[in-house]
């Protein structure tokens, strides 16, 4: 992986292969990793993250099961190509219901640690322009 650089916060409440496969799955629907590239061995990151192997491996069957990437043993990892369906109306509300409450859950934390309302909804307008692209 030559694109795009992982960067984990131990300190972080969010579990490190959480992170990871946030980061990953951000990178392929951005495009900073396309379809056909490689990533680095579980190992490799591992050792590249500061993370057990485990971790690294957890995050990439998580990924694996989403469609983002394809794991074989003894080949290297590779990005899939994977287009966005519509989710039918029932799966899309679980899906708006559950990201509001993460949303929500966020919004809360940036604020105990300080960060004001406006300033918080700037970042998330000019996050959302963006990934609009």
């Amino acid at each position: 992986m030559t694109g795009p650089v992982l960067a984990i916060d131990l300190k972080s409440p969010v579990p490190a292969y959480r992170q990871i496969v946030d980061q990953l799955r951000r990178f392929c629907v951005e495009g900073a990793l396309e379809p056909g590239e490689a990533l680095p061995s579980v190992r490799r990151l591992a050792v590249d993250l500061g993370v057990h192997h485990n971790t690294v491996a957890e995050a990439y069957r998580a990924l694996a099961l989403e469609g983002w990437i394809e794991v074989a043993h003894g080949r290297p990892t590779v990005v899939l190509e994977r287009a966005a369906t519509a989710p039918k109306r029932e799966r899309r509300l679980e899906l708006e219901r559950s990201f509001e409450r993460r949303l929500r859950d966020f919004i809360a934390e940036m604020r105990a640690q300080g960060l004001p309302a406006p300033r918080i909804a700037g970042r998330l307008r000019t996050v959302a322009e963006e990934m609009e692209g």
